[in-house]
């Protein structure tokens, strides 16, 4: 938790006040109690409850000043607006990014690339009503901006499942001359023709219904696996409207899969080679999903009101900051896994975390020094 000063959420929460605030629960004691659940993994709230008043003096050290019951959690994640957590959220984002800025661009760019995407969290249509998506089926809809230099989530928004996950294009933060890589899913050209506009480079996929005509053709090398290189325009009305300047659309075959893909991008002067590689790229959110799907409570729910699931998801992506903010400050070669696996295990101890993640070599036997053990009877 030294990622994060009581004060500084106490700030935050001062913005967005409880209808009804809890005497007992500072948001400072709510947050830390969430993220001990989400790095614990605990599956209930009375776990929650169980594992922190059973050390309530390594619980006072981490913080948390309150009553940590299980009603007492109940009633803030019912009540306590969701929107502090993203806030906290997007303060650990801004600290994330900082402590990555010194590694290096991926594939020699010069400028930042940024890839998006989002994940379906399953729900219960019986217990989650409010967040049906299709006649039998509940979810909510995670959009993520991750930054490929560090794999640090940059902008994250939470929905409804039905609602597509095109429009966080209007939301994401647009940093001139970054590229911005994503799936087809974000074909929308009116969308991708505003992030143009603002100096943006983006890399996406073409769809096969695409009406366009070629105005130029450059040669490739196709023993790269690339097999076109040209410069269209899109041909039809809507098109025209939506993106009237050129496109660049490179057509690749992977090697590995031997998948046919076609790439459509604002950018003329890289190699036709690079685009197809910062696509590659953009399987780096794929496992992020994937790790905090595995690691961290986002499968089993505290709540099932829609602040609850809400606060539940935030918590999760500020636990993922904070493991990454004490890896870069720290400098731990470990992976997240490794760090995530020890912090559970010892999450309410008072010992740093370089020193939980030292190896000891037990093979050597210790020699004690005989001035230790001289006893001093004057």
């Amino acid at each position: 938790m030294a990622g994060l000063d009581a004060t500084e959420l106490s700030r935050i929460a001062a913005r967005r006040p409880m209808p009804r605030a809890s005497k007992t629960l500072r948001v400072y004691d709510h947050f830390a109690a969430m993220v001990f659940a989400q790095l614990t993994y605990r599956e209930s709230l009375r776990g929650i409850e169980t594992c922190l008043s059973a050390r309530p003096s390594l619980a006072y050290h981490m913080g948390i000043r309150g009553r940590v019951t299980r009603t007492n959690l109940a009633y803030a994640n019912e009540h306590r607006d969701w929107r502090i957590f993203s806030d906290v959220a997007a303060v650990l984002m801004r600290r994330a990014q900082r402590l990555s800025a010194e590694i290096p661009a991926p594939l020699g760019l010069e400028a930042d690339l940024f890839a998006l995407d989002a994940t379906v969290i399953e729900l219960s249509m019986a217990l989650f009503p409010w967040a049906r998506w299709k006649q039998s089926l509940a979810s909510v809809k995670l959009n993520v901006l991750l930054d490929l230099r560090g794999d640090i989530p940059v902008f994250a928004s939470l929905h409804e499942g039905k609602k597509h996950e095109v429009a966080s294009l209007d939301d994401i933060p647009v940093h001139p001359g970054s590229y911005y890589v994503m799936d087809r899913g974000y074909l929308d050209f009116a969308r991708l023709y505003r992030l143009h506009q603002a100096g943006a480079f983006f890399v996406t996929r073409l769809k096969s219904n695409t009406c366009f005509y070629v105005s130029e053709s450059r040669p490739v090398d196709e023993s790269t696996g690339l097999r076109s290189d040209q410069t269209i325009t899109l041909n039809s009305a809507i098109g025209r409207r939506d993106y009237p300047e050129k496109l660049r659309r490179i057509r690749f075959i992977d090697p590995e899969t031997a998948k046919t893909l076609v790439f459509v991008t604002n950018q003329f002067d890289l190699e036709a080679l690079l685009v197809a590689q910062i696509y590659r790229r953009r399987w780096a959110i794929e496992l992020f999903f994937r790790w905090i799907k595995q690691h961290l409570r986002l499968r089993g729910f505290y709540s099932t009101s829609a602040n609850g699931v809400r606060v539940q998801v935030w918590t999760a992506i500020c636990a993922y900051l904070l493991v990454t903010i004490a890896k870069r400050r720290l400098n731990l070669p470990n992976s997240l896994w490794e760090i995530l696996q020890v912090v559970s295990i010892a999450s309410m101890e008072q010992i740093p975390i370089g020193e939980l993640l030292t190896k000891v070599d037990t093979s050597i036997d210790h020699v004690d020094s005989c001035k230790q053990l001289e006893i001093n009877y004057s």
